[in-house]
């Protein structure tokens, strides 16, 4: 589903925020991407997901180049920032419905998606008022559910559990486990390490810019934790 090839992105500082970076996410498959604060991980994910350029290297989506079908990718495919920046002089269901409307999901289908994922996420009482009263929670629980009620190939999430109450967390690691089965990809990060290792199929670790170990979760933590794994990495970037 997902296949990155050498991909490297040089910031202005000639600084390589990802360095020849190559991995590889099967369909079905929960991918968890680790690493300290600035290894890489969100440059990464924006490349991914096309919101920035990168300089050498090829990213595929269901076999498709990014740079060469980037409105075909984008249509397959849902991005959740870690911090949700959204239209907040629309109502919470004005802004679903926005969405539905740009990916084309008919209105017999979307009224039944929003339902059941609102109720689920607790906030059908507050679909009805503007996004600006909305507590950094509740706006992650609207972009969730605009990714989710699309039922996307491939859902990428950047620290998806910031700012969620337990029982909503509960409720996308479920979520995650669902859509899985159904034979969509999840691409995320996190720096929640027990959920990394209890959630995901396969874990790629991310060091200044390198990717420095990726496999199942038994490859790469061995007879450890994945907690004692990263605090190795995290040690020797110290060094």
């Amino acid at each position: 589903m997902l296949k990155i090839e050498g991909l490297t992105k040089i910031y202005d500082n000639n600084k390589k925020a990802v360095d020849s970076l190559s991995l590889e996410i099967k369909d079905g498959e929960i991918f968890g991407f680790i690493g300290p604060n600035g290894a890489g991980k969100t440059t990464t994910i924006k490349s991914i997901v096309g919101l920035i350029s990168f300089d050498s290297g090829k990213i595929y989506v269901n076999e498709m180049n990014i740079k060469e079908q980037p409105l075909e990718v984008k249509k397959i495919i849902a991005y959740i920032p870690d911090n949700p920046d959204i239209y907040e002089t629309l109502t919470g269901i004005q802004f679903l419905n926005f969405i539905a409307d740009i990916y084309g999901i008919d209105k017999e289908k979307r009224n039944q998606e929003i339902a059941k994922y609102s109720k689920l996420f607790e906030i059908t009482s507050n679909l009805g008022d503007l996004i600006s009263s909305y507590s950094h929670g509740m706006k992650q629980k609207l972009v969730l559910i605009s990714a989710f009620m699309r039922h996307p190939k491939l859902l990428i999430l950047d620290e998806p559990f910031v700012g969620l109450d337990p029982k909503a967390s509960f409720i996308v690691k479920e979520l995650m486990k669902e859509m899985c089965k159904e034979g969509t990809s999840v691409f995320f990060s996190t720096h929640v390490l027990e959920v990394a290792e209890k959630l995901c199929d396969k874990v790629g670790i991310i060091s200044k810019g390198k990717l420095v170990t990726c496999g199942s979760m038994e490859e790469v933590k061995g007879n450890q934790s994945l907690e004692e794994v990263f605090l190795e990495i995290a040690s020797k970037d110290g060094e």
